[in-house]
């Protein structure tokens, strides 16, 4: 029996092929999840705590997406956790005035590196609702416990994304120091050129005596 193809499977294998060529040719590799630039292939962690949970959640994340922890150099792209802190709000309150529902906040700064670019620092913020129920004393401890390890965890995602939108970030800084230092060349152009032009002006009067005197005429008017 005649295998049949129809134009639609063509299609769609064509539009396949493109778009793997199209992410190969500008230098980004699918690891894990995320589009991340050759740049990062290899990158170095540091800390605030080095052994702390949230330092654990990115390097898994290093290892999930395929990038290489590498000790950290100046040749290197540097990830540095710079800090993390957890706040909460009331959302709501029990008819005793108690506290019922809260929003915690965790929130996490670092900073990248990238050498010959630059360094960027950053925050990013999770948000959860938590109950607070005076009954289950133990059970809300370890319910929180839980909670603030999910968030570490969604911090963690959040900066695989960040990372992976790095190619992006520092070509649009590339391009805005480009246009200073057009701008800058811009500017010097036209004062040497009105300084040429001043120049030029009086070396004519000085060498035309009808000239001087005319604009001896000028300035006396």
């Amino acid at each position: 029996m005649r295998a049949f193809i129809s134009p639609k499977s063509i299609i769609r294998t064509f539009f396949v092929v493109l778009m793997a060529l199209a992410t190969a040719s500008c230098g980004f590799h699918l690891r894990g999840n995320y589009m991340l630039p050759d740049d990062i292939a290899k990158l170095s962690l540091t800390s605030f705590d080095q052994y702390g949970q949230l330092h654990r959640q990115v390097k898994s994340q290093f290892q999930l997406h395929g990038i290489e922890p590498v000790a950290p150099s100046s040749r290197v792209p540097n990830l540095h956790l710079i800090s993390e802190s957890t706040g909460e709000r009331t959302l709501s309150l029990y008819q005793n005035a108690r506290a019922a529902e809260y929003e915690l906040t965790y929130t996490v700064r670092y900073r990248i590196v990238v050498p010959e670019k630059g360094s960027q620092t950053y925050t990013t913020r999770v948000n959860r609702t938590f109950l607070d129920n005076p009954l289950t004393a133990l059970a809300k401890s370890v319910e929180r416990d839980m909670i603030e390890q999910e968030m570490r965890e969604q911090a963690a995602k959040q900066i695989m994304r960040q990372l992976a939108r790095l190619t992006a970030i520092f070509n649009q800084m590339e391009e805005q120091e480009l246009e200073a230092l057009l701008e800058q060349n811009t500017d010097n152009d036209e004062r040497v050129s009105t300084e040429l032009g001043l120049d030029v002006k009086a070396d004519s009067a000085a060498a035309d005596p009808a000239a001087r005197q005319d604009n001896q005429a000028e300035s006396a008017q």
